[in-house]
């Protein structure tokens, strides 16, 4: 299991979204995050986020890919 040790975080519509540091600089990088760093593009945040941050936030992306938001 994957661990949270060293994360950064980014606001999505249902909580707080862990990414690695690669990812987290890949995220700043594309400007998907606004000035209180949150993603409002959901779909552009999971298609750059890698396998490792996909497994340690399934709960929240499971969450999300189910409301009808």
């Amino acid at each position: 299991m994957a661990a949270s040790i060293g994360r950064k975080t980014v606001g999505v519509s249902r909580g707080l979204m862990m990414l690695c540091d690669t990812c987290y600089s890949q995220v700043i990088a594309d400007k998907l995050t606004d000035e209180k760093n949150f993603v409002a593009d959901a779909e552009t945040l999971f298609d750059t986020i890698c396998f490792g941050c996909i497994d340690i936030n399934r709960p929240l992306i499971d969450d999300m890919a189910g409301s009808g938001e």
